[in-house]
């Protein structure tokens, strides 16, 4: 696969609490957030593959799931992350 388990330790160490901390918001939207441009950089080289597309766009909804959720319960943790992956509403 292309994301070792070393890899998606250090996305975890730098956006959530450690390494092992799979389950907070900020770790698996910094982690969907990965994959997406990952899943980005192939459908620009393959544009009629329509299976990644399906899953790019499941995935670009599951982290605005989970973005929203943060929003709703803590605000500034929503910023942070937000301003840290550069992403925007």
């Amino acid at each position: 696969m292309y994301l070792s388990q070393e890899e998606k330790g250090k996305i975890f160490e730098k956006h959530g609490k450690s390494k092992t901390d799979t389950g907070s918001a900020e770790g698996q939207i910094a982690l969907f957030t990965y994959r997406i441009s990952h899943l980005t950089k192939h459908l620009k080289n393959n544009h009629k593959d329509y299976n990644t597309e399906r899953s790019l766009v499941m995935l670009v909804g599951k982290r605005r799931s989970l973005l929203d959720y943060l929003m709703k319960k803590d605000i500034l943790r929503y910023r942070a992350i937000v301003k840290e992956l550069g992403l925007r509403k």
